[in-house]
């Protein structure tokens, strides 16, 4: 059975390594014309998450990646002296599985992990899916597949094809994030600086094997902005008045937004979809269901629901018309979950008041703090991310082979 997956950044290369590990045959297509190398900005694998990284043979890869990032400053805006915090307690306290590393590295690994076992096309896109699953690309012959799946993010060209425009699911929550990358001048050595206030958040650190840094901006607005999400101009000229006057440190960040080699911009949009399957086509992670860019978990979401994919392909025998509804019925719960965590995530890191500042300056360091076990409390209480992410139930795959058809 022949499937083809667009999209080559998290879910597309743990998806395509547990449908070979079934006895599928796999092809992934991917628009750039090879695996980003810039380091990407670092997201968070959860327990679940990395319960399926440990049964891919990745883990220990993961953790020789991670970021070590420790500790963390955090200086509220007109606040004269910054708070800190112990980072890797307030990590132990959320997760009792969790690793921080950078999302391309990430992508590299599970990239890696059955790069010899399936087929990828780098430098090409599909232009159209027909109901037989004849595919046609950019620049490729057409091709037949028995099942097409998108997972080529949160602005996906697959959903646009079998599903419409964007504008019909998707929903914007008030809020906008900005990465870009500039040398690590400060030597930040596990350290996370963050400068917050009312409305904005900026935040700069490193990772232990790159010899540059991020830069995470976060800002509220009700209404969305007017620009073209390829107008890199115009975002960052939008990035400079959301900050301008913020702190002479962050001023300096700014500064680096004409030298850096890489950029990201987006509105933090939620995807809401009555069912991400139509056909022989179906999506996974922020495809069909993003919960918002780096607010809701996303990354380890999207982990998860390649896992869960594959593993009811098989379940079913390649069965579309069974697997499409058992794994949306597996992730239902989980989805409309960290949708909420999303909404009180960009409440928390984007205050809206100077009292909302305060209470997250002091809210990190009253858990950094306290020993393990209340810290953990405390934390757990007041984290819907680390009640949600750590809590998912996944089922067992046991890999079992497929007979090839088609």
């Amino acid at each position: 059975m022949r499937i083809l997956i667009s999209g080559a950044s998290v879910a597309g290369p743990v998806l395509a390594y547990w449908l070979v590990r079934h006895g599928f045959s796999v092809t992934v297509v991917e628009r750039a014309p090879a695996l980003r190398k810039t380091g990407g900005h670092a997201v968070d694998l959860f327990r679940p998450a990395v319960d399926i990284s440990e049964k891919m043979g990745v883990l220990p890869r993961i953790e020789e990646r991670a970021t070590g990032t420790s500790r963390m400053s955090v200086h509220r805006e007109g606040a004269r002296r910054p708070v800190r915090a112990d980072l890797a307690k307030i990590f132990s306290a959320t997760s009792e599985r969790h690793v921080e590393i950078m999302r391309d590295d990430l992508s590299e690994i599970y990239h890696d992990a059955a790069r010899d076992d399936v087929e990828y096309v780098f430098g090409d896109s599909i232009t159209s899916i027909s109901p037989g699953g004849e595919v046609r690309f950019e620049n490729a012959a057409p091709r037949r597949f028995d099942l097409v799946v998108g997972a080529d993010g949160l602005h996906s060209n697959v959903r646009r094809l079998a599903f419409g425009d964007e504008s019909a699911f998707s929903a914007f929550i008030g809020a906008y994030l900005g990465v870009l990358s500039l040398p690590n001048v400060s030597d930040l050595d596990g350290e996370l600086r963050i400068h917050v206030g009312v409305g904005r958040t900026a935040g700069m650190y490193g990772a232990r094997h790159l010899g540059d840094a991020r830069v995470l901006f976060l800002f509220r607005r009700e209404r969305q902005l007017d620009y073209h999400h390829r107008d890199v101009p115009r975002q960052k000229e939008l990035l400079r008045d959301a900050f301008k006057g913020m702190h002479p440190e962050v001023e300096r960040w700014l500064d680096e937004l004409d030298r850096t080699p890489a950029f990201y911009f987006d509105s933090i949009t939620q995807l809401r979809m009555d069912t991400w399957s139509r056909g022989r086509v179906t999506l996974v992670g922020d495809a069909g269901y993003c919960p918002g860019p780096a607010v809701g978990g996303s990354t380890s979401l999207a982990v998860v629901g390649a896992y869960v994919l594959a593993g009811e392909l098989a379940r079913a025998g390649g069965d579309h018309e069974r697997a499409f509804p058992a794994y949306e019925r597996a992730m239902a719960e989980p989805v409309r979950g960290s949708r909420g965590v999303a909404l009180s995530a960009a409440r928390t890191l984007i205050p809206a008041s100077r009292l909302g500042v305060w209470g997250l300056a002091q809210g990190a360091r009253l858990i950094s703090a306290l020993p393990a076990g209340p810290s953990r409390a405390l934390t757990r209480l007041a984290s819907r991310t680390a009640r949600l992410h750590d809590s998912m139930i996944v089922d067992d795959y046991p890999p079992q082979r497929q007979e090839a058809s088609g």
